[in-house]
């Protein structure tokens, strides 16, 4: 009873003195599954498909979307209109608040907007018309600023510049805001760039794939002279890409191999591993004077489950919620990762995987909306590869032949062969690639099968042709048989295509004569073939130096040179008009003085634009050959102290200007920024000297910079050790703004030289059928170094320049290695053909007139002949012509 009167009245709440106590046993999610997955999406029709939609559309609805069509500003008027509604809508400013980036921003929306139309017409036409399209695979487009572009491509930049100074801008103050795409390095990425404008302007139906690193390869800062690499942070403001979210291909690593056998044919099934996803971006690309606006799309990187693991978080693993996320977007994030390091290799060979894996994902699915047969895959594809970075397309194409479309595999690796065409750029052994067998088989096992399997196959063909040389299979094997063993990927590239380019005579001559000696006798010459390199006019000309390519219009019957460089010939009977050298010679100074005003905000340094500008910008490497010319600086400083201030008086002042990145992971390259850095900070400053020798060094090199210091450059230097600069392309950009160069008888140099006339060239040193032999001298002979280069080893060593202990390495390499770049062998020569370049330059009548002459000859050199040799020798594509009266035209 007692029991009963002490317990609480069932009814009545019972306070909480804790937490209930539990054994958590069992799982509340879904065994291995912490997010849901993204589902694709497909875009686009194929060409027999927007034939039965269009027809399908009620025609009361087709003529409204007619009447509503978006028309594109004409003048001044709808320029600014365009421009104050993007302010003001897109952007959420005001009159008021205004500045010059919001005024960036808004003109290149306003200009973005009319590509647009002619973007989405463009890919409709070569759709509906069906032909064949170009596909260029490469991992650098250095595409520089875009406005600028768009605006002369489109001819609406006078509109634009009165119609953005009634509204309180400067044009010249907007187009600066715009950072320079990150897409690139060097002469490769602005190669593939000045394509992509010759293949609109030429109305080729054609794309371009590449990567969009989100800091490019990085920004360049000198600092205490050494160059520190910072991210690029481009894309803060891109308004010239497109986002395409539904556009997404999941990207397979790692995992296994098993053999399944289906309907009686045993197929390979690559299985697990890791997925990441490949998002696409979308780029316009205009061509000039033509509505044609092909594509460059590029992809990013990105977790394929989402960025983020709510379930780890939850848990308390924060740092591993974003970890798949963070690890996926690294193979998108730098162009080059530093490959020093295993781990750096492994993300270059993921980063190139990943960039042809959905890029032939993506050409595939457009070729199968056509429902032809395979067999007709080369008549509708052509995909060159630009050097051997995208080697591996080859090997997936066969992989998805063979493996998912079930095609036999001779069928299979005819169309393959028949498709692919490979553009070599290097005849340095060491610079073409190469893979560790164990990295391939760990990151991609199925397509290290492949690879063994095409190997296979073409050393059974050459045991054949050749039964009584054994040793060639060795020397030709795509497997080198070393330790490690290697995947020789320029080997794959030539067994993968059908042709295989040079990028200059001697180049093309080079590697069938070394490199490339044996796939000559195995193939026949017929599969080697030469396309000697050129830029685009509209961009290194007309957009670069504007008032010279206006005066180059008045003598040649208006702009139409720009689509036909042949026509720069009329120049040449203007060369003894008076007036024309002196228009010549203003723009020439009006140039100069603005890259002085731009040395002097950038490094403090100030120097005189009357002075000989003597130029070297591109990228830091031993074979360019950068020491060379700094030790010929300071050989020039060394020769102007020994003098008499009266025998200084009658020296032409000269400023050298250097400028271009070194790899991350260089040494030498970086040790060289720095001895030009200390030698510019001791020359500078030394009163005696004065403005008869300055040393500049121009941090963080790119397109925009190149595009206002070829204009300003009176001499440039192209002096690579001869055979080993596969072409070139700033010798072409240099001669047609009227500079001329000095440089070895290397590369494009030597075509340049027969097309302009050695009258008008500087060339030095020893030729490419004398530098085995004068290295095997080196090696086993004796090696004496030039007397005027050792006095200048003996200054840097005396500490003149720094500390000497820091360039030891560079003059090493020189007196005790060998000198494999011939450093000492062209010194002499080098010094000499420069006191040639100063008598010439005192004739400024004279050297004006090779400058005029050296210009009207550069016809051949035009990246618009080179594409035209592309379509006729290797591609096989016909341009595509545009209806101006189709519903698919401009």
């Amino acid at each position: 009873m007692a029991t009963e009167q002490q317990r609480l009245p069932t009814r009545e709440r019972r306070p909480s003195t804790s937490a209930p106590i539990v054994d958590i046993t069992g799982g509340v999610g879904p065994a291995g599954i912490s997010r849901p997955k993204h589902k694709r999406t497909f875009t686009g029709f194929g060409p027999g498909e927007i034939k039965s939609v269009e027809a399908s559309i009620p025609e009361p609805q087709r003529e409204a979307w007619k009447r509503n069509q978006i028309t594109s500003f004409t003048d001044k008027d709808g320029f600014e209109k365009e421009v104050v509604r993007h302010v003001e809508t897109t952007l959420a400013r005001s009159m008021f608040n205004c500045d010059e980036i919001a005024a960036y921003s808004a003109t290149s929306l306003a200009f973005r907007d009319r590509l647009i139309t002619h973007w989405n017409r463009t890919q409709q036409r070569q759709t509906y018309r069906d032909t064949k399209r170009v596909y260029y695979l490469s991992l650098e487009f250095l595409m520089g600023r875009a406005l600028d572009n768009a605006m002369l491509n489109v001819g609406l930049k006078n509109v634009a510049q009165d119609g953005l100074a009634e509204l309180g801008f400067r044009i010249e103050d907007v187009v600066k805001q715009e950072h320079d795409a990150a897409l690139g390095n060097g002469g490769l990425g602005r190669l593939a760039a000045c394509f992509l404008d010759s293949l609109a302007t030429l109305n080729f139906p054609a794309w371009g794939y590449g990567l969009r690193y989100r800091y490019g390869i990085f920004k360049q800062e000198i600092i205490d002279g050494y160059q520190v690499e910072v991210p690029d942070y481009w894309l803060d403001f891109n308004p010239w890409e497109f986002p395409r979210h539904d556009v997404t291909v999941d990207i397979q690593f790692f995992g296994q191999v098993n053999k399944k056998t289906v309907g009686g044919k045993t197929i390979s099934v690559w299985e697990a591993g890791e997925i990441v996803q490949a998002v696409a971006y979308d780029v316009p690309i205009p061509g000039y004077d033509t509505p044609t606006t092909n594509n460059l799309r590029l992809w990013s990187s990105k977790a394929s489950g989402g960025e983020f693991d709510f379930q780890k978080f939850n848990s308390g693993d924060y740092e591993s919620s974003v970890a798949d996320q963070q690890r996926a977007e690294t193979i998108s994030a730098v162009l080059y990762p530093n490959d020093n390091l295993e781990r750096g290799k492994e993300l270059r060979l993921k980063q190139q995987y990943f960039w042809v894996a959905a890029s032939l994902y993506d050409i595939v699915r457009r070729f199968k909306k056509s429902r032809r047969s395979w067999n007709e895959f080369p008549d509708q594809v052509a995909i060159q590869l630009n050097d051997t970075h995208p080697t591996l397309a080859i090997v997936e194409l066969q992989r998805i032949l063979v493996d998912i479309e079930g095609l036999e595999w001779d069928n299979a690796w005819e169309i393959v062969t028949s498709t692919f065409g490979y553009t070599n750029h290097t005849v340095l052994p060491e610079a073409l690639e190469k893979w560790p067998v164990g990295l391939v088989q760990h990151l991609l096992p199925r397509h290290l099968q492949i690879i063994y399997d095409i190997n296979l196959f073409f050393l059974q063909s050459v045991e054949k042709a050749f039964p009584d040389d054994r040793d060639m299979l060795r020397r030709v094997s795509i497997i080198e048989e070393s330790q490690p063993k290697m995947v020789r990927m320029a080997f794959l590239a030539i067994v993968g295509s059908h042709k295989v380019n040079g990028v200059a005579e001697l180049h093309s001559d080079l590697i069938k004569t070394t490199i490339f000696k044996d796939f000559v006798e195995i193939y026949g010459p017929d599969k080697f073939t030469n396309v000697t390199n050129g830029i685009t006019p509209r961009r290194w000309l007309h957009q670069a130096n504007p008032r010279l390519s206006e005066l180059i219009a008045s003598k040649c019957g208006g702009n139409d040179f720009l689509k036909d460089l042949t026509l720069l010939n009329q120049l040449e009977k203007h060369v003894e008009d008076k007036q024309f050298r002196k228009e010549w010679a203003e723009i020439k100074y009006a140039n100069k003085v603005r890259l002085a005003k731009h040395i002097k905000d950038t490094t403090g340094v100030v120097v005189n634009p009357a002075s000989l500008f003597d130029v070297q910008v591109k990228r830091i490497h031993e074979y360019k050959r950068q020491q060379l010319n700094i030790f010929g600086v300071i050989h020039r400083y060394l020769s102007l102290k020994a003098m008499t201030p009266d025998q200084r008086k009658k020296q032409l002042p000269r400023v050298s200007i250097f400028g271009g990145k070194a790899a991350p992971g260089y040494w030498m390259a970086k040790q060289i920024i720095h001895l030009i850095n200390s030698v510019g900070a001791v020359v500078n400053k030394d009163e005696d000297i004065g403005d008869l020798l300055k040393v500049i060094f121009l941090e963080d090199y790119n397109v925009s910079k190149a595009e206002m210091i070829c204009p300003a450059s009176d001499i440039s230097e192209h002096i690579s050790t001869a055979g080993t600069e596969a072409s070139g392309t700033s010798n072409m950009k240099f001669v047609l703004n009227g500079g001329l160069i000095i440089g070895t008888c290397d590369g494009a140099n030597i075509e340049i030289t027969r097309e302009i006339g050695e009258s008008n060239i500087f060339l030095f040193g020893n030729l490419s059928e004398d530098v085995e032999d004068l290295r095997h001298a080196h090696t086993y002979g004796s090696h004496t170094i030039d007397s005027d280069l050792d006095k200048v080893f003996n200054e840097i060593e005396k500490g003149t320049f720094g500390t000497p202990h820091d360039f030891s390495a560079m003059i090493a390499a020189v007196r005790q290695h060998g000198d494999y770049y011939l450093v000492s062998d062209d010194f002499h020569s080098y010094i000499e053909t420069h006191q040639l370049v100063d008598e010439a330059y005192r004739n400024q009548d004279e050297w004006i007139a090779k400058c005029i002459t050296s210009v009207s000859r550069m016809g051949f050199f035009t990246s618009d002949r080179c594409i035209n040799e592309y379509a006729e020798e290797i591609w096989n594509v016909e341009p595509l012509a545009v209806d101006r009266h189709s519903i698919w035209g401009p």
